[in-house]
Protein backbone atom coordinates (compact mmCIF):
# COMPACT_ATOMS: atom_id res chain seq x y z
CA UNK A 1 0.00 0.00 0.00
CA UNK A 2 1.43 3.38 -0.98
CA UNK A 3 1.61 6.23 1.48
CA UNK A 4 -1.14 8.29 -0.16
CA UNK A 5 -3.62 5.40 -0.05
CA UNK A 6 -2.72 4.63 3.58
CA UNK A 7 -3.19 8.26 4.64
CA UNK A 8 -6.58 8.40 2.91
CA UNK A 9 -7.85 5.17 4.49
CA UNK A 10 -6.53 6.18 7.92
CA UNK A 11 -8.23 9.56 7.74
CA UNK A 12 -11.52 7.86 6.85
CA UNK A 13 -11.17 5.51 9.84
CA UNK A 14 -10.40 8.34 12.25
CA UNK A 15 -13.26 10.41 10.84
CA UNK A 16 -15.65 7.47 11.27
CA UNK A 17 -14.68 7.10 14.96
CA UNK A 18 -15.05 10.84 15.53
CA UNK A 19 -18.49 10.86 13.85
CA UNK A 20 -19.68 7.85 15.88
CA UNK A 21 -19.54 9.98 19.06
CA UNK A 22 -21.67 12.72 17.52
CA UNK A 23 -21.34 16.43 18.29
CA UNK A 24 -20.72 15.77 22.00
CA UNK A 25 -17.41 14.02 21.28
CA UNK A 26 -14.00 15.63 20.98
CA UNK A 27 -12.45 16.15 17.52
CA UNK A 28 -10.08 13.29 16.74
CA UNK A 29 -8.82 14.06 13.24
CA UNK A 30 -5.42 15.75 13.32
CA UNK A 31 -2.19 15.56 11.28
CA UNK A 32 0.01 12.61 12.21
CA UNK A 33 -2.66 10.73 14.16
CA UNK A 34 -3.14 7.09 13.14
CA UNK A 35 -5.86 4.67 14.20
CA UNK A 36 -4.11 1.39 14.98
CA UNK A 37 -6.83 -0.77 16.45
CA UNK A 38 -10.34 -0.97 17.84
CA UNK A 39 -12.38 -3.48 19.76
CA UNK A 40 -14.64 -4.24 22.71
CA UNK A 41 -13.35 -4.63 26.26
CA UNK A 42 -15.24 -5.10 29.50
CA UNK A 43 -14.55 -2.20 31.86
CA UNK A 44 -15.02 -2.31 35.63
CA UNK A 45 -17.56 0.39 36.48
CA UNK A 46 -18.87 1.26 39.90
CA UNK A 47 -21.61 -1.39 40.11
CA UNK A 48 -20.61 -3.97 37.48
CA UNK A 49 -18.54 -4.73 34.40
CA UNK A 50 -19.77 -3.01 31.24
CA UNK A 51 -18.77 -3.52 27.62
CA UNK A 52 -17.06 -0.48 26.14
CA UNK A 53 -15.66 0.32 22.70
CA UNK A 54 -11.93 1.08 22.77
CA UNK A 55 -9.92 2.77 20.01
CA UNK A 56 -6.13 2.78 20.03
CA UNK A 57 -4.38 5.63 18.23
CA UNK A 58 -0.64 6.24 18.03
CA UNK A 59 -0.93 9.01 20.67
CA UNK A 60 -4.23 8.52 22.54
CA UNK A 61 -6.62 5.85 23.81
CA UNK A 62 -10.33 6.56 23.32
CA UNK A 63 -13.25 4.64 24.79
CA UNK A 64 -16.98 5.05 25.17
CA UNK A 65 -20.32 3.32 25.64
CA UNK A 66 -21.79 1.29 22.79
CA UNK A 67 -25.23 2.11 21.35
CA UNK A 68 -27.10 0.93 18.26
CA UNK A 69 -24.97 -2.15 17.61
CA UNK A 70 -21.75 -0.17 17.60
CA UNK A 71 -22.81 2.35 14.99
CA UNK A 72 -22.89 5.08 17.64
CA UNK A 73 -21.02 5.71 20.88
CA UNK A 74 -21.54 7.96 23.90
CA UNK A 75 -19.63 9.06 27.00
CA UNK A 76 -16.37 9.59 25.14
CA UNK A 77 -13.15 9.50 27.17
CA UNK A 78 -9.78 10.45 25.67
CA UNK A 79 -6.52 9.55 27.44
CA UNK A 80 -3.04 10.56 26.25
CA UNK A 81 -0.81 7.48 25.96
CA UNK A 82 1.95 9.30 27.84
CA UNK A 83 -0.38 9.44 30.88
CA UNK A 84 -1.11 5.71 30.90
CA UNK A 85 0.55 3.02 32.98
CA UNK A 86 -0.42 -0.61 32.39
CA UNK A 87 -0.34 -3.21 35.14
CA UNK A 88 -0.88 -6.91 34.51
CA UNK A 89 -3.07 -8.50 37.18
CA UNK A 90 -4.07 -12.06 37.96
CA UNK A 91 -7.51 -12.96 36.71
CA UNK A 92 -10.31 -14.75 38.54
CA UNK A 93 -13.19 -17.01 37.53
CA UNK A 94 -15.30 -14.09 36.33
CA UNK A 95 -12.49 -12.05 34.74
CA UNK A 96 -9.69 -14.28 33.53
CA UNK A 97 -7.91 -11.90 31.16
CA UNK A 98 -7.88 -8.53 32.86
CA UNK A 99 -5.35 -5.78 33.48
CA UNK A 100 -5.26 -2.38 35.12
CA UNK A 101 -5.08 0.91 33.23
CA UNK A 102 -3.72 3.65 35.48
CA UNK A 103 -4.06 7.36 34.63
CA UNK A 104 -3.67 10.51 36.77
CA UNK A 105 -7.44 11.20 36.70
CA UNK A 106 -8.86 7.68 36.87
CA UNK A 107 -7.66 4.08 37.11
CA UNK A 108 -9.79 1.09 36.10
CA UNK A 109 -9.71 -2.62 35.27
CA UNK A 110 -10.49 -3.93 31.79
CA UNK A 111 -10.97 -7.49 30.62
CA UNK A 112 -10.46 -9.10 27.20
CA UNK A 113 -12.08 -12.26 25.84
CA UNK A 114 -8.87 -14.27 25.55
CA UNK A 115 -5.22 -14.21 26.70
CA UNK A 116 -4.08 -13.48 23.12
CA UNK A 117 -6.41 -10.50 22.84
CA UNK A 118 -5.24 -9.18 26.19
CA UNK A 119 -1.56 -9.46 25.23
CA UNK A 120 -2.23 -7.85 21.84
CA UNK A 121 -3.81 -4.80 23.47
CA UNK A 122 -1.12 -4.43 26.10
CA UNK A 123 1.81 -4.92 23.71
CA UNK A 124 0.42 -2.51 21.11
CA UNK A 125 -0.20 0.21 23.71
CA UNK A 126 3.35 -0.19 25.02
CA UNK A 127 4.83 -0.09 21.51
CA UNK A 128 2.95 3.12 20.80
CA UNK A 129 4.19 4.61 24.07
CA UNK A 130 7.78 3.69 23.18
CA UNK A 131 7.41 5.48 19.85
CA UNK A 132 6.12 8.76 21.33
CA UNK A 133 8.41 11.80 20.92
CA UNK A 134 10.59 12.21 23.99
CA UNK A 135 9.11 14.78 26.34
CA UNK A 136 11.18 17.14 28.53
CA UNK A 137 12.17 15.72 31.89
CA UNK A 138 9.38 16.09 34.43
CA UNK A 139 8.33 14.78 37.80
CA UNK A 140 6.91 11.26 37.80
CA UNK A 141 3.11 11.37 37.40
CA UNK A 142 0.83 10.43 40.27
CA UNK A 143 -1.78 7.88 39.24
CA UNK A 144 -5.31 7.72 40.59
CA UNK A 145 -6.32 4.75 42.72
CA UNK A 146 -8.71 2.24 41.19
CA UNK A 147 -12.16 2.12 42.81
CA UNK A 148 -13.21 -0.95 44.77
CA UNK A 149 -16.41 -2.31 43.11
CA UNK A 150 -19.62 -1.82 45.11
CA UNK A 151 -20.27 -5.55 45.42
CA UNK A 152 -16.78 -6.23 46.79
CA UNK A 153 -17.52 -4.94 50.31
CA UNK A 154 -20.56 -5.16 52.56
CA UNK A 155 -18.91 -3.12 55.34
CA UNK A 156 -17.32 0.33 55.47
CA UNK A 157 -13.62 -0.21 54.89
CA UNK A 158 -12.78 2.34 57.62
CA UNK A 159 -15.22 1.87 60.52
CA UNK A 160 -16.45 -1.63 59.46
CA UNK A 161 -20.12 -0.74 59.88
CA UNK A 162 -22.48 -2.72 57.64
CA UNK A 163 -23.84 -1.00 54.56
CA UNK A 164 -27.61 -0.91 54.24
CA UNK A 165 -30.61 1.19 53.32
CA UNK A 166 -29.58 3.97 55.72
CA UNK A 167 -25.80 3.57 55.37
CA UNK A 168 -24.89 3.94 51.71
CA UNK A 169 -21.63 3.18 49.94
CA UNK A 170 -19.34 6.00 48.85
CA UNK A 171 -15.94 5.95 47.18
CA UNK A 172 -12.98 7.85 48.58
CA UNK A 173 -11.48 9.64 45.56
CA UNK A 174 -7.98 9.35 47.01
CA UNK A 175 -7.66 5.65 47.95
CA UNK A 176 -10.67 4.20 46.11
CA UNK A 177 -12.01 2.44 49.22
CA UNK A 178 -15.73 1.92 49.87
CA UNK A 179 -16.69 3.99 52.91
CA UNK A 180 -19.83 5.21 54.63
CA UNK A 181 -20.97 8.82 54.76
CA UNK A 182 -19.84 9.24 58.38
CA UNK A 183 -16.27 8.32 57.38
CA UNK A 184 -16.20 10.59 54.32
CA UNK A 185 -18.00 13.80 55.22
CA UNK A 186 -15.12 16.10 54.28
CA UNK A 187 -13.87 17.25 50.90
CA UNK A 188 -10.32 17.96 49.77
CA UNK A 189 -8.42 18.71 46.58
CA UNK A 190 -6.96 15.55 45.04
CA UNK A 191 -4.47 17.06 42.60
CA UNK A 192 -4.32 14.23 40.02
CA UNK A 193 -8.11 14.36 39.59
CA UNK A 194 -8.58 18.15 39.55
CA UNK A 195 -6.22 20.99 40.57
CA UNK A 196 -8.86 23.05 42.43
CA UNK A 197 -12.15 21.15 42.72
CA UNK A 198 -12.64 19.38 46.05
CA UNK A 199 -13.47 15.64 46.11
CA UNK A 200 -15.02 13.27 48.65
CA UNK A 201 -12.25 11.67 50.72
CA UNK A 202 -12.21 9.39 53.75
CA UNK A 203 -10.98 10.66 57.12
CA UNK A 204 -7.69 8.77 56.88
CA UNK A 205 -6.84 10.21 53.47
CA UNK A 206 -7.89 13.66 54.68
CA UNK A 207 -5.29 13.47 57.45
CA UNK A 208 -2.64 12.22 55.04
CA UNK A 209 -3.39 15.03 52.60
CA UNK A 210 -3.11 17.54 55.43
CA UNK A 211 0.28 16.12 56.42
CA UNK A 212 1.48 16.25 52.82
CA UNK A 213 0.37 19.87 52.56
CA UNK A 214 2.26 20.76 55.75
CA UNK A 215 5.39 19.06 54.40
CA UNK A 216 5.12 20.99 51.13
CA UNK A 217 4.74 24.29 53.01
CA UNK A 218 7.76 23.46 55.16
CA UNK A 219 9.79 22.65 52.04
CA UNK A 220 8.80 26.00 50.50
CA UNK A 221 9.83 27.84 53.66
CA UNK A 222 13.16 25.97 53.72
CA UNK A 223 13.85 26.87 50.10
CA UNK A 224 12.92 30.47 50.83
CA UNK A 225 15.46 30.62 53.65
CA UNK A 226 18.09 29.13 51.34
CA UNK A 227 17.43 31.75 48.68
CA UNK A 228 18.05 34.48 51.21
CA UNK A 229 21.35 32.99 52.42
CA UNK A 230 24.70 34.17 50.97
CA UNK A 231 25.92 31.84 48.20
CA UNK A 232 28.82 29.47 48.86
CA UNK A 233 30.77 28.47 45.73
CA UNK A 234 30.24 24.83 44.77
CA UNK A 235 27.61 24.20 47.46
CA UNK A 236 23.82 24.04 47.40
CA UNK A 237 21.18 24.44 50.08
CA UNK A 238 21.26 20.70 50.71
CA UNK A 239 24.76 21.10 52.13
CA UNK A 240 26.60 18.92 49.63
CA UNK A 241 28.75 19.95 46.67
CA UNK A 242 26.64 19.95 43.54
CA UNK A 243 23.64 18.39 45.27
CA UNK A 244 20.37 18.76 43.43
CA UNK A 245 22.00 19.53 40.10
CA UNK A 246 20.53 17.75 37.11
CA UNK A 247 22.97 15.41 35.36
CA UNK A 248 24.12 16.51 31.91
CA UNK A 249 21.84 15.24 29.23
CA UNK A 250 23.40 13.31 26.40
CA UNK A 251 22.21 13.29 22.87
CA UNK A 252 18.79 11.67 22.70
CA UNK A 253 17.82 9.46 19.82
CA UNK A 254 14.32 9.80 18.43
CA UNK A 255 12.42 6.50 18.60
CA UNK A 256 11.32 5.03 15.31
CA UNK A 257 7.62 5.36 14.42
CA UNK A 258 5.26 2.65 15.58
CA UNK A 259 4.62 0.15 12.76
CA UNK A 260 1.60 -1.91 13.76
CA UNK A 261 -1.01 -3.78 11.80
CA UNK A 262 -4.58 -2.57 12.22
CA UNK A 263 -6.32 -4.55 14.96
CA UNK A 264 -10.03 -5.16 14.85
CA UNK A 265 -11.54 -7.21 17.69
CA UNK A 266 -15.17 -8.03 17.04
Amino acid sequence: MDRLTFDLENRQRVQAVESSFGPAGQPLVRPGRTLLGEGRLRKQCRKKMKTKAFFLFNDILVYGSVVLNGRWHTDQRVIALEDIQLEDVEGNEDLRDQWLIRTPQKSFFVSARSPDEKQAWMSHIRQCQAALPEAPAAAAPSFASSWIPDQAAYKCMRCFSNFGATRRRHHCRKCGFLVCNACSRKRAVVAPIHPTKTQRVCDLCLRKLGEEEEEEEEEKRRKGRCRGAPPVPGWTCDGAPGAGRAPPRGKQTQPSPCSLNFLHFK
